[in-house]
């Protein structure tokens, strides 16, 4: 006597399509992205020049050596003008200011790269909760938004980094924590957008909790707004983090580009004419802050079409 085997259900089958097509579908709308992203002359000046600069931080080590940064091994003399051996010239101390200039990059963009991403997320989880939540919530957490909306921003951050240890964490923490109102009430308007489509309804009347539409709804809605956001923020976070180590709030075993600029004015470089001191680390901060804008306002075109075609 034979029995016959249950017939196997195809489960395992379909999920692997289907996430097969999910990965298929992200990979079409990068490809679509990148296809309009290079459409936007400013927006590929902005990427290249920020490509070139984090390299040159990743692979500082490799271009300037290990060293640059040491006191007790200066290679020149105190204030050297620009010359072929040292083509930026040295600080008051002889170091080459090429090599701690490359050096800086490494923490004014880990610095504005890490504030930007807290700076984000704590303005994108108050943004949604406030969207999503009504009634009693909302008003209170878009009191407390409007408050940190209507201070001064590098006020708030000196008085953080002044009362907390002088270290990069400390940066970031002051940064992050001052600047994401902004980030809130954008997300929070997207999100209000987002909950009032029909879609939104349905997956409400077939038991979707609150977790659920948040997080598979409305979050992946608001996310085009959240990276466009974050571009733009970024250049912020490293001037306000340039402003901080000029007032002597950084970190001083570190070297960052606000960080060259209070060594310059503290070795009275400003009233001696020593300009190669002054500039490259000012330079270097307005081009990075310029290349950052520049992306996001590409990015920004590219995910809203109406705003590039008004533009």
């Amino acid at each position: 006597m034979t029995t016959e085997s249950a017939p196997t259900t195809p489960a395992a089958p379909a999920a692997k399509s289907a996430r097969a097509l999910a990965w298929t579908r992200r990979r079409h709308s990068a490809a679509r992205f990148w296809r309009e992203y290079r459409t936007h002359r400013t927006g590929l000046f902005g990427l290249a020049a920020l490509v070139l600069i984090a390299l040159a931080a990743v692979f500082a080590p490799l271009l300037v050596g290990s060293d640059a940064q040491s006191v007790t091994d200066a290679p020149g003399k105190p204030m050297e003008s620009p010359s072929g051996e040292f083509p930026l010239g040295t600080d008051q101390f002889g170091r080459d200011l090429l090599g701690l200039l490359v050096w800086g990059a490494r923490i004014s963009l880990s610095v504005g790269l890490l504030a930007a991403v807290l700076s984000v997320a704590i303005g994108t989880l108050v943004g949604i909760t406030a969207g999503h939540f009504k009634g009693w919530y909302a008003t209170v957490i878009m009191r407390v938004t409007d408050w940190f909306l209507v201070m001064p921003t590098l006020v708030l951050a000196i008085a953080l980094a002044s009362v907390m240890s002088r270290s990069i964490w400390t940066i970031i923490l002051a940064i992050g924590v001052t600047t994401w109102p902004t980030t809130a009430r954008l997300v929070r308007a997207q999100t209000l957008a987002v909950e009032s489509r029909p879609y939104i309804e349905r997956a409400q009347a077939l038991g979707g909790g609150h977790g659920h539409i948040m997080a598979r709804h409305v979050l992946p809605n608001v996310m085009p707004l959240v990276l466009a956001q974050t571009t733009l923020v970024i250049s912020g976070a490293i001037l306000t983090e340039a402003t901080l180590a000029f007032l002597g709030l950084g970190d001083p075993t570190s070297v960052s580009w606000g960080g060259l600029l209070q060594d310059a004015r503290e070795a009275g470089a400003v009233s001696a004419g020593h300009w190669w001191y002054l500039a490259p680390p000012g330079l270097a901060i307005a081009v990075v802050a310029l290349a950052f804008t520049l992306c996001g306002r590409a990015v920004e075109s590219v995910l809203n079409p109406r705003l590039g075609a008004s533009r």
